[in-house]
């Protein structure tokens, strides 16, 4: 079985041959494991999933490197400041901490030109899950532009300013993913953060109200081009994952185990996949292989159901490789069925 038709099957519930694996790797955990290692690793645990690489236009304004310390630019023009080698900096003087500066926002347009040739030839080149490059995170992006605070402010008080910037943030993630969504790619993803460690950043129905029916767009594109839709939030997302199999998200990478990942599995399991993940703030860093063992059982006793789970996590620094490894065997001595 292909990479491809294993993801399908799992997203269809329809008894693939194992559990798909995704790996996702910060630039400290090379770091602090060094290539040698990773690549040995990513070997032997080889994975379903690929980005294309293929296609995508250089944005004209990022520079640096965001996982090196020191200041770097994004593709909208944010700049980053990074203390720590290996993870992300952050954004301490945004671009429009007043609405005066709204006017002078310029998305990355030259990022809507995708090289659809290019980007079709790259998938004719592999028989695994392909993502699409362009990941949409529209309240990410405003919290970037605007700050947090300021956003958080704005989504409270309301403002017509803020509802201007959404529509230009959205707007752009829109057509992008229209272009993403003409080529060979399997799936379009997104990313946006809205939970804390016990509930969501704003009221749910604020969410429901503002952001709902913007995901539910690129959920129609995705669909509409015959594409499967992605998406990963941190933090407790429970109070919408409701929200999310009602527009229609195939798969949902989320921390489970910060929620209640029973309840989760009495409300959605069987009615989306979820893409992983296993927990990186105390199991996979500090727990023992039989910590993570009993972690992987747990997803897969209340999440599985002939498919519906991915086997997926976040590997970064400090976390030893003897409990991904763990994860990966795990999964597929539970899953397994040749």
């Amino acid at each position: 079985m292909t990479g491809r038709e294993r993801v399908l099957r799992c997203l269809e519930s329809a008894k693939p041959d194992r559990a798909p694996r995704d790996l996702w790797m910060l630039p400290g955990a090379i770091l602090h494991h060094g290539q040698s290692a990773i690549d040995a690793f990513r070997k032997r645990w080889p994975t379903d999933f690929v980005q294309c690489s293929a296609g995508k236009p250089r944005p004209l304004r990022s520079q640096g490197d965001p996982y090196k310390p020191g200041r770097s630019t994004d593709e909208w023009g944010c700049v980053f400041e990074n203390l720590v080698a290996g993870v992300h900096g952050e954004v301490k003087q945004p671009l429009i901490d007043d609405w005066s500066k709204l006017s002078d926002l310029r998305p990355p347009t030259e990022l809507l030109d995708i090289d659809i040739e290019a980007a079709n030839a790259f998938c004719r080149t592999t028989d695994k899950f392909i993502f699409a490059s362009g990941w949409a995170r529209p309240f990410e992006r405003i919290q970037f532009l605007r700050g947090s605070e300021n956003t958080l402010m704005d989504l409270a008080e309301q403002p017509p300013e803020f509802f201007e910037l959404l529509k230009i943030v959205h707007g752009f993630y829109l057509e992008q993913y229209q272009r993403w969504a003409s080529t060979g790619v399997d799936a379009l993803v997104m990313m946006d953060d809205w939970g804390s460690q016990r509930s969501l950043l704003i009221s749910p129905d604020t969410w429901r109200r503002i952001f709902k029916p913007i995901y539910a767009q690129y959920v129609q594109v995705a669909h509409s081009a015959g594409k499967k839709f992605f998406m990963h939030s941190d933090g407790c997302i429970i109070d919408i994952y409701q929200d999310l199999v009602e527009i229609g998200v195939d798969a949902i990478n989320s921390q489970l185990f910060c929620m209640d990942i029973e309840e989760i599995g009495r409300r959605c399991r069987g009615r989306i996949t979820f893409w992983g993940e296993i927990d990186r703030q105390h199991i996979l860093p500090h727990g023992t292989q039989a910590q993570v063992k009993a972690a992987v059982k747990r997803v897969y006793d209340n999440l599985w159901q002939d498919g519906g789970a991915i086997a997926q996590f976040e590997l970064s620094s400090g976390m030893p490789l003897e409990n991904t490894e763990t994860v990966y065997r795990t999964w597929d001595e539970l899953t397994s069925n040749l």
